[in-house]
């Protein structure tokens, strides 16, 4: 008996503190339902195997309409053009490459999680999702990876092994995490952004995986220059602890050495509290808006397969 795909995709939800290599790999079963550009045209020059919205002289016909002045006369379509005495002209579309990279933030702020996973787990399979719907649409897939002090590039190809690699570096950097709390002055998102710019070639399309708690006007400066030769979309991952406390239960924080409890049943402070992330996420947001940008949030407890299906499931065309 074949499942209903809530219940196939449910066991593959990720869970826990540490993501598990195996989980992303049995993710490209629920990539096959994805096509992450069917809404958007293609930037890239190169050719390949995607069918994409900009249209030009290439192998794959898709309509007849009226001629109209500055079409290439070697494109009418004389039979038509007989049978209306109006002259008709073919158009096709072209097949473009889209390389595809992802760029996941897997740094200390991301090990934290109060329901389901943790952010840095979410981050994993979101990423992983995406790269098999990627090569599933027969585009180069590449990637950087990045941790507190450490980061690790992946060349864009176009085969199983780069989707293989970015894997393995996701499950490795997901494992190094051990705190919240970054031993060391962690790298910038800003820092990122950039290096983003320098491996993402022109025509990429760009994910960028984050909590975003470092954002600032730097990075929305890094963003428009990477959404200058890039499609750039930013996937925002939270935990919904942090945006409400909820509860009457007595909470403490610690930085590793102090701990302090929290007056969590006072209504001030949890305004304030939820009021310091909607202020976050609306500066991120207000940068998406001024740069034309799409912006996507999840939550650890969301049903992200569920989710990245109603965002990037496969439309079927509707044909006259």
């Amino acid at each position: 008996m074949v499942r209903p795909a809530s219940d196939s995709t449910r066991e593959l939800s990720p869970t826990g503190a540490h993501c598990e290599l195996t989980d992303l790999l049995r993710l490209r079963f629920v990539a096959r339902d994805l096509q992450l550009f069917a809404r958007r045209p293609a930037r890239s020059l190169l050719t390949g195997g995607m069918r994409t919205r900009q249209r030009g002289r290439g192998v794959d016909f898709e309509e007849v309409r009226l001629y109209q002045p500055g079409d290439d006369v070697r494109t009418i379509d004389w039979r038509v053009t007989a049978r209306t005495q109006v002259p008709h002209t073919k158009i096709f579309r072209e097949e473009r490459e889209r390389p595809v990279f992802v760029a996941v933030d897997q740094r200390a702020s991301m090990f934290f999680g109060s329901r389901t996973c943790f952010k840095s787990v979410l981050a994993t399979h979101i990423s992983a999702t995406i790269a098999w719907a990627a090569l599933n649409q027969s585009d180069r897939i590449g990637g950087l990876v990045f941790g507190d002090n450490a980061q690790r590039d992946i060349r864009a190809r176009r085969s199983k092994h780069a989707v293989l690699e970015l894997l393995h570096q996701l499950h490795d950097y997901n494992h190094r995490l051990k705190s919240p709390i970054a031993s060391r002055s962690p790298i910038a998102l800003e820092t990122i952004l950039a290096d983003a710019r320098r491996v993402a070639k022109p025509g990429s399309a760009v994910f960028v995986v984050s909590d975003f708690h470092d954002f600032d006007r730097a990075c929305e400066q890094q963003l428009f220059e990477l959404a200058r030769h890039t499609d750039v979309t930013l996937i925002h991952v939270y935990d919904p602890l942090e945006h409400h406390l909820g509860g009457n239960r007595l909470l403490t924080v610690t930085n590793g050495h102090e701990r302090l409890p929290l007056p969590a049943q006072d209504a001030h402070f949890q305004q304030a509290y939820a009021r310091d992330f909607e202020q976050r996420l609306e500066t991120l947001t207000a940068s998406c808006r001024r740069l034309a940008l799409p912006l996507l949030s999840y939550a650890t407890d969301d049903d992200i397969h569920t989710l990245l299906r109603e965002r990037f499931g496969a439309r079927r065309r509707i044909r006259n």
